[in-house]
């Protein structure tokens, strides 16, 4: 359970720090780290889930100039193993058990510092109490980090947090982004003043994970404004509700996964709480069906917002509730300063309402490289723009809206079919608690559609029902050949389904990908 104070300051489970002792902590590590060789552009990989420990090192690691690096902890060793190998990083500052899963992959050389796996974490997650001792030669983070003195060299521009995409074939890519100019920085407070409502005095509640772009620039600023910052081991909704009510919080960042189970909690339990503190919860990652950002609202006022970006090329669209209300299913307007093409394969313009891939960039941003990958930009570049694989229109009055991601689109018989339409049809059948359609081989069409439905708890669902509400709402070639019911479907940390583990087992059956 979440300490409940009004003091400002970081917040994970009952453990509370002000800032005054994060930034002091945050000054010592930024030493003992320069005396472990790391300078203005080296890399800091941090394997922690949300902990306070987690900021403290990314803070270190922006006084130095150099670029901390979450790493995403559900990945296997061998993975952990290729991000530490591309950074070249000296240092790994991990939680225990996590070390320990990775200990037999983690290259020669790398200084390990083992940060004890806090109370809140053992209690939201299954954690074997064998791999809680710090791993063998390994350092225990709070005696290396009283025995060192704070760091009183250069202060450094600070770059951003390199992420590494999860990408869809291969290793993953490190976005790397040169450290801001003056005039950049001041552009990026001003937007993110807008976009996530940070401000001075914050109270901020963070229910996704620090690996992830966007939760990750929104603990790191709000860590560092004055008021409060409130860190969840894991999303459970009611959990949820309490801190907003007992912390008074009054800006999240979300994804419209945590809506969907905040909406399906009783009406006595959602009542239960006071949410009337809320004046900005900042929204992006997925899509959120417009029936489920319409209940949100309802629920919490227009205190709901969205932004559409990639962790390339930051935020491009800004919505407001009532945008959300007046347009259903846009992710918004144009944000000042960005630039947004909708181009056809040939890289030509398409008419206005026409489908194109998005194309966007933002001049005033710090420009951005993949690391030791200069060539995957290249790949994804027109003209200065960059494309995510993401295809929509902009409408006559200015509303941007995402049909798919390119790399889902499924082509049967010749006829480009994007499953974004048919799984929003799906979410509105009744019993239908998450979905996902996809391609997987047909020896006569090439591919052919597939869906799997997630029910509601309790609920058993007819095929042949969700068969005959599709075809009622879309053309008989966008209807699913096959339907399958499938429970606790796969998913990512962000609550995204994890679409290509229910794909991947049919296209290796068949020895091919497309």
């Amino acid at each position: 359970m979440t300490a409940t104070s009004e003091a400002n300051g970081i917040t994970s489970g009952a453990r509370h720090q002000s800032f005054t002792t994060t930034e002091a902590r945050a000054q010592a590590i930024a030493g003992g780290l320069s005396r472990l060789g790391i300078g203005a552009g080296d890399c800091v990989c941090i394997l922690m889930r949300n902990d306070i420990a987690f900021l403290e090192a990314s803070y270190a690691a922006m006084m130095l100039g150099a670029y901390a690096v979450p790493v995403n902890w559900h990945f296997k060793a061998d993975e952990v193993a290729y991000i530490l190998r591309d950074t070249a990083t000296k240092v790994l500052i991990g939680h225990a058990d996590l070390l320990n899963a990775s200990r037999e992959a983690i290259p020669a050389g790398v200084t390990q510092i083992s940060v004890p796996t806090p109370p809140e974490i053992l209690q939201s997650y299954a954690i074997d109490p064998a791999q809680l001792a710090p791993p063998r030669g390994s350092q225990d983070y709070e005696r290396w980090l009283a025995a060192q003195t704070p760091y009183d060299g250069e202060r450094r521009p600070p770059p951003q947090s390199m992420i590494y995409t999860s990408g869809t074939t291969g290793h993953p890519k490190g976005v790397r982004r040169d450290a801001p100019t003056p005039e950049q920085a001041a552009a990026s407070e001003a937007m993110r003043a807008t976009i996530y409502g940070l401000k001075p005095g914050v109270r901020a509640l963070l229910p996704g994970p620090l690996y992830h772009s966007a939760p990750n620039a929104f603990a790191v600023r709000a860590g560092r404004l004055g008021g409060a910052l409130i860190m969840m081991p894991r999303f459970d909704p009611e959990e949820f509700l309490r801190i907003v009510q007992d912390e008074r919080i009054d800006n999240i960042f979300m994804v419209p996964t945590m809506f969907v189970r905040l909406l399906k909690l009783p009406d006595a339990v959602r009542n239960r709480y006071d949410v009337s503190s809320l004046r900005h919860v900042i929204h992006a990652a997925a899509p959120c069906p417009a029936d489920v950002k319409r209940a949100m609202i309802d629920w919490w006022g227009p205190v709901i917002y969205e932004f559409y970006g990639s962790t390339e090329s930051g935020a491009v669209t800004f919505a407001t509730s009532e945008d959300a209300l007046k347009k259903p299913g846009t992710v918004g307007r144009i944000f000042p300063g960005a630039e947004i093409r909708f181009l056809d394969d040939t890289g030509r313009a398409v008419p206005q309402g026409h489908v194109g891939e998005i194309y966007t960039r933002i001049k005033a941003n710090p420009d951005f490289s993949y690391h030791n990958k200069p060539e995957k930009r290249a790949e994804i570049e027109r003209d200065g723009l960059i494309t995510s694989g993401d295809v929509g229109y902009i409408d006559d009055d200015g509303y941007v809206f995402i049909s798919d991601r390119k790399r889902d689109m499924v082509i049967s018989g010749g006829v480009n079919i994007y499953p974004a339409e048919i799984e929003a049809v799906l979410h509105g059948c009744a019993g239908v608690h998450d979905c996902a359609v996809f391609g997987i081989p047909d020896e006569e069409f090439g591919e052919a559609l597939m869906a799997v439905v997630e029910p509601q708890a309790g609920v058993t669902l007819d095929v042949e029902a969700i068969r005959q509400s599709l075809a009622a709402a879309l053309a008989s070639y966008k209807v699913p050949r096959r339907i399958e019911v499938q429970h606790d479907l796969p998913r990512e940390d962000s609550g995204k389904i994890f679409k290509r583990r229910l794909r991947d087992p049919y296209w290796a059956a068949a020895k091919r990908q497309i």
